[in-house]
């Protein structure tokens, strides 16, 4: 089927990973497979225009854009009369993924989340995730959730705290509880072979197989293990029962990794004969049912409950790094995934924080990401600002905090909202201003429908221009009269130009 495009007219949506490059409009040559999840990220098989036409499809599917036409499969829906990028997307969004009455924890949003991540890696234990809290609160900042991430356990499998690291885990989540943070830990879809677990799971059939039928050994991040078959009613109880008692002595949540399409095939044999984005999402349907949970990667979950984290950038300035947190964000909110988190505040990449121990931190980087993060809907930390940081530029850290305890109320509020009506946090300039020059505008963007946020995402600069729709803005102590167009701000570090529309 070919579609031509309109003039002016822009196009959102398929591949969060892809936000950076879009809209895409008449002069853009693209073609994206939308049919197996390529990405380390969320992908809906919806795109939107900015004219008020979306095209969807139940399953992926591949889309070319060339000259101004567009190329889709016949069975593609093809919907249009919605006026503008909003109406497009509410009409798309109430048909064909409404939100869900099951809520998430507001507690994921109201303080900073701190993942262990960055700071201990692999070697998860007791000692160090006290010392990790304690720092947290010592340096002035507030408590908040804490994520014990991979490493809590021996193998991968047995979801059970590791005696040797974490001697009295129970107490351990007790005096964190009683320090104000709620503790969620580090789980995956996998499994090492050779162990009990391996042995049990496979005894029992809840592993996906192949042809031959082998437990299925999947290559990933690291190295290599069997994989829980989501698809098997009897998998769900298994691990539900594993996890429920970690719930009860204290735990109040999981951060849900792994599971990308990618790490499974369509030549495998599962009890739902299920496609690799269906492996994908059952894992993230059994994730749903915790109020805690956060997920990275994701095939057609727009509308649901879930806290979706943008996959690990560099520590970097540019599109691998810190540009890209606000425009692929804007995509997650336009593809149904409002409750997001724009990465690890200085970039997720482990590995860079390794090679940056000589001292080639990147500080004023670190600090413009907090700026980023800090009026985003979740707000997450994991190398610690007061470890790698100078006293001036941990400050800016802390003032960050502050703007976003400002702002905390509305951003409960948005959270409430989304809930309730699907409409995204933040939003792209065009959904708010149809009638303003903004499609191309992704590095700035709308916090609801009245705070205009634009952070500095260049290296060097001390402020930036920022483009004011048509109305009376408010800015700190000034009230300015926008006829449309850019005016310049000048922005310290850690602290994102805001404007409130009267």
């Amino acid at each position: 089927m070919r579609i031509e495009m309109l003039e002016q007219e822009f196009w959102f949506g398929g591949y969060v990973h892809e936000g950076v490059n879009q809209p895409i409009g008449k002069d853009a040559m693209c073609t994206l497979d939308l049919r197996v999840n390529q990405t380390p990220n969320q992908a809906m098989p919806l795109f939107l225009s900015s004219k008020g036409r979306y095209l969807w499809s139940d399953h992926g599917f591949v889309i070319r854009f060339e000259n101004g036409i567009i190329e889709v499969p016949e069975e593609v829906v093809v919907s249009a009369g919605y006026q503008n990028l909003k109406g497009a997307y509410l009409h798309a969004m109430k048909k064909y993924f409404p939100f869900q009455e099951r809520k998430l924890s507001m507690k994921l949003f109201r303080q900073p989340i701190y993942n262990s991540w960055i700071e201990l890696t692999f070697y998860q234990n007791e000692e160090d995730i006290m010392a990790y809290a304690n720092q947290i609160l010592n340096n002035g900042m507030p408590p908040g959730v804490l994520m014990i991430d991979d490493g809590w356990t021996d193998y991968y499998g047995h979801w059970v705290f590791s005696k040797g690291k974490f001697p009295n885990p129970k107490e351990m989540i007790r005096q964190l509880y009683d320090k104000g943070f709620h503790v969620m830990l580090w789980v995956a879809p996998y499994v090492t072979p050779d162990t009990v677990q391996y042995r049990e799971l496979r005894d029992k059939d809840l592993l996906i197989k192949t042809k031959d039928g082998k437990p299925y050994i999947t290559e990933w991040w690291n190295g290599f293990s069997a994989v829980l078959d989501m698809s098997n009613p009897a998998t769900n109880v298994w691990l539900k029962e594993k996890l429920d008692q970690l719930c009860e002595i204290g735990v109040a949540g999981f951060k849900f990794d792994g599971g990308d399409s990618t790490h499974y095939s369509e030549d495998l044999v599962t009890f739902g004969n299920v496609s690799p984005d269906e492996q994908s999402m059952l894992w993230a349907k059994f994730g749903e049912q915790y109020a805690f949970n956060e997920f990275r990667v994701t095939p057609k979950a727009g509308g649901m409950a879930l806290l979706q984290r943008l996959c690990d950038k560099e520590h970097a300035w540019g599109n691998t790094g810190i540009n890209a947190l606000v425009p692929n964000s804007l995509l997650q909110g336009i593809t149904g995934h409002p409750f997001c988190s724009p990465d690890m505040i200085g970039g997720g990449e482990y590995l860079n924080f390794q090679e940056i121990e000589d001292g080639s931190l990147d500080q004023e980087l670190f600090v413009r990401h907090s700026e980023i993060a800090c009026l985003m809907p979740a707000m997450q930390f994991s190398a610690a600002p007061f470890r790698v940081l100078d006293t001036t530029n941990f400050q800016s850290i802390l003032n960050s905090i502050q703007i976003r305890g400002k702002f905390i109320q509305v951003i409960e509020y948005l959270v409430q909202n989304a809930q309730r009506t699907g409409e995204p946090i933040i939003r792209y300039m065009i959904y708010e201003f149809p009638n303003e020059p903004v499609e191309r505008i992704t590095d700035q963007f709308m916090l609801g429908s009245t705070i205009l946020v634009a952070p500095v995402t260049e290296k060097g600069k001390t402020g930036r221009s920022v483009y004011l729709p048509k109305g009376i803005w408010h800015y700190e102590n000034d009230i300015i009269e926008s006829t449309g167009g850019n005016k310049f701000f000048t922005s310290q570090p850690g602290q994102p130009i805001v404007l409130i529309k009267q």
